[in-house]
């Protein structure tokens, strides 16, 4: 048997020591579970290390730490070739549920005949028709297609890994559009991680948002958000979450949209930072103070100016965790209403203020089961002239 190597590995892997130690363990008779808790160890990890890793040249399964060690480094060797390149029935399997063609009754196949693109980005196209499992259904599909052969087995991460490392020379790098996400490219879950928006600080996070808003007790506080339609047109939405009452926000285009843009010059489709802060600003300063109190948005960069808003509004500005859009309920469920008036895939720069407010008037008007069949413009009306009532007696 050839030498091993002694030297340490990162703390992800057992060590030579720890495989030493395991093997006295056992050879007292200690169990799984007592093992595991004198080295520090999850007894699924001893329990597999017991199993693959054992001696078995002799006839009978014993565990040496030699014979351990130096199973783990072959197994460790790089690189290996993907077990969809050497089994030919596997990746028959696994090709025809990934990218197998769709079929109808005469035999033609449906859909658009789509080419791969090789694009991370583009604008909306059509999809590829494929049969299109997913490399989790694919996997576990075998085990009841194939009980009793267990070279038919492969893990959904071995399918994933045949797709985006060209070095594995399994599948191709065109079959990543019968995935359901249609990413050519996979992203780390690092960077996902790292994303997010340099104006968003721990200050003005959602969980720290008073408790009482969560209750729609005090009026004031409102949710908003962004549609969008063809050509990057927007409606802006403003939601008073215990009233339910609806403002619109017109975002027209800037002078010079379609010409070619200036560096780091302001957004001209008009929905950039200035002009959502400025729509905000107007709507907002039409309101008494105590309808005022907060304002909850996601992460858009269309709120990277939320100080200055903070400052000519009073608004308190909170944000929501990133790909979290529930912890804006009431937006979100009006901006499914509004859907009816402005259905995707149209272009809203067509509509102008006085068509945005006959929408808003009309959504405010119909009575809402959440406000006792009341409408939001009933609702709304009464905390303004509670709120109206206080600040003349306060002043009288």
């Amino acid at each position: 048997m050839p030498n091993v190597s002694l030297a340490p590995l990162s703390g992800r892997f057992l060590s030579f020591a720890e495989r030493e130690e395991i093997s006295l363990l056992r050879a007292q008779g200690y169990g799984v579970r007592d093992i595991a808790r004198q080295i520090g160890r999850n007894p699924s990890t001893i329990s597999r290390e017991l199993r693959r890793n054992a001696a078995t040249r002799g006839g009978s399964v014993d565990y040496r730490a030699t014979t351990a060690q130096w199973h783990a480094q072959r197994r460790a060797k790089r690189p290996k070739k993907a077990k969809l390149s050497t089994h030919a029935a596997l990746m028959r399997y696994v090709h025809d549920r990934l990218a197998g063609a769709i079929t109808t009754a005469r035999g033609k196949r449906p859909g658009p005949q789509v080419a791969w693109a090789g694009r991370r980005h583009g604008r909306r196209q059509d999809r590829h028709w494929a049969r299109s499992w997913s490399p989790e259904q694919i996997s576990n599909r075998l085990r009841i297609d194939f009980p009793d052969d267990e070279s038919m087995r492969i893990s959904h991460e071995a399918i994933y890994q045949a797709l985006y490392i060209p070095g594995r020379a399994a599948l191709l790098r065109e079959l990543s559009m019968c995935l359901r996400s249609g990413h050519p490219l996979r992203e780390p879950r690092a960077r996902a991680g790292s994303r997010g928006k340099q104006f968003v600080t721990p200050e003005v996070m959602i969980r720290q948002r008073p408790q009482h808003v969560e209750q729609r007790k005090v009026s004031g506080h409102w949710e908003g958000d962004l549609i969008l339609g063809l050509e990057k047109s927007a409606i802006g939405t403003l939601v008073e979450r215990k009233t339910r009452f609806t403002m619109l926000l017109h975002l027209p285009r800037m002078k010079g949209h379609g010409a070619l843009r200036k560096k780091n010059g302001p957004a001209l489709a008009g929905h950039g930072a200035d002009a959502v802060r400025q729509a905000i600003s107007t709507s907002m300063q039409a309101l008494p103070s105590k309808l005022r109190r907060s304002l909850t948005w996601d992460q858009g960069a269309e709120m990277s100016q939320h100080a200055r808003l903070r400052a000519e509004t009073g608004l308190r500005i909170y944000f929501c965790e990133p790909r979290s859009p529930w912890q804006r309920g009431t937006n979100e469920n009006t901006n499914g209403l509004l859907r009816q008036y402005f259905p995707k895939g149209t272009d809203f720069s067509r509509y102008g203020i006085e068509e945005l407010q006959a929408v808003a008037t009309a959504l405010n008007n119909r009575p809402r089961k959440a406000l006792g069949w009341r409408t939001p413009a009933e609702a709304f009306n009464e905390c303004l002239s509670s709120s109206v009532k206080t600040l003349v007696a306060s002043t009288g």
